[in-house]
């Protein structure tokens, strides 16, 4: 049960990161004031594109900065690298070994732009390659799916954006950071409800996953997740996106999964459940909204009181189980997925 038990330890990783990522962060986030940088760039893959896009929203909404993500192949195939200015140039990546992604900071780099790795592995070429290295410090993660490193990872793009919120002057660091570890085990206490939904849904072959706004990191994740260690055809789709076309799929009975945390994004979210529950949909629903899980025909109650910028790093806990509970009673195993190693070298 590697992956599961990796899941677990995902509240002590936050901890051990609130300790230990802050310090490293407040110097990048000077250096960023001290440069006038105005935009952040984002190289990454699979998983850790998840977390850069949780960082277009959340370094966007609090922080005031366009986040862009990086092409890797301009750099890797096409060898014409884009212009990155005045911009701090951002390398994320589990195991730091995916050549495409460290040839985004090389390049970075050697124009001068300021460039930080954050990976779990502080020797790998991508930790080689930057300024500055901020380790996940998550300890070995064997099981293929990341769990634990992807929690990790959006726990330091939300310490960097408090960092950057106290280096220009915002204000002292967040308290909220603080209740992420217990918020971590309250989702991971979800499991036995997690269980409960499983049984009717081991016919699970395709679904539609959505979210909006924050969580639009959170059901592409989930989606990720359940082709990883499950073998489902789950597409996700932002909300509004799902409106300009996709929406066309809805026919009674077909599977949506949704994530729905409070926030403005609530009220769109809400119509358009009902809007797929009066036409038919199969709604699964994780909310900490009693009103938006009303809508559907199974739910899972997220943690209340967890802030909406922080919310993805407790969303993806009950989103996590679910993958790798649908994994064990269809008889995947999530542990060894087929066709997929560890490590990823796209170039």
């Amino acid at each position: 049960m590697t992956m599961r038990s990796e899941l677990a330890e995902a509240p002590a990783v936050v901890a051990g990161l609130l300790e230990t990522a802050r310090k490293p962060l407040a110097g990048v986030a000077a250096d960023v004031v001290r440069r006038g940088i105005d935009l952040i760039v984002i190289a990454a893959r699979g998983t850790s594109d998840h977390a850069a896009t949780y960082a277009q929203y959340v370094l966007g909404e609090r922080n005031g900065l366009p986040v862009a993500l990086a092409a890797p192949s301009l750099a890797s195939l096409y060898g014409h690298g884009p212009r990155f200015g005045r911009a701090l140039v951002i390398g994320i990546s589990q195991s730091g070994r995916s050549p495409d992604v460290v040839g985004v900071i090389v390049d970075a780099r050697a124009q001068g732009a300021l460039t930080l790795a954050i990976t779990n592995d502080p020797a790998s070429p991508l930790a080689d390659a930057a300024d500055v290295v901020v380790p996940l410090e998550a300890g070995p993660e064997l099981a293929v799916a990341a769990t634990k490193t992807y929690v990790a990872e959006l726990a330091v793009v939300a310490l960097l954006s408090d960092a950057l919120r106290t280096a220009g002057g915002a204000g002292p660091a967040d308290s909220d950071l603080a209740s992420m570890p217990a918020a971590i085990e309250a989702a991971i206490g979800l499991e036995e409800a997690v269980a409960e939904i499983i049984g009717a849904r081991t016919g699970l072959v395709r679904c539609a996953v959505l979210g909006r706004g924050y969580q639009y990191a959170t059901v592409r994740e989930w989606a990720l997740k359940l082709k990883e260690v499950a073998g489902v055809a789950a597409d996700a789709y932002s909300a509004a996106d799902f409106e300009h076309g996709p929406i066309s799929m809805i026919e009674p009975g077909f599977p949506v999964l949704a994530v729905v945390t409070t926030g403005p994004a609530v009220a769109g979210m809400a119509a358009l459940l009902g809007r797929l529950n009066g036409d038919g949909a199969d709604l699964l629903v994780m909310s900490d909204r009693p009103e938006v899980r009303a809508l559907a025909r199974a739910s899972i109650a997220l943690p209340a009181s967890v802030p909406e910028w922080l919310s993805p790093i407790v969303a993806i806990v009950p989103c996590q189980l679910f993958a790798y509970r649908l994994a064990i009673a269809t008889g995947h195993d999530p542990e060894t997925p087929r066709n997929l190693n560890k490590v990823t070298l796209t170039r």
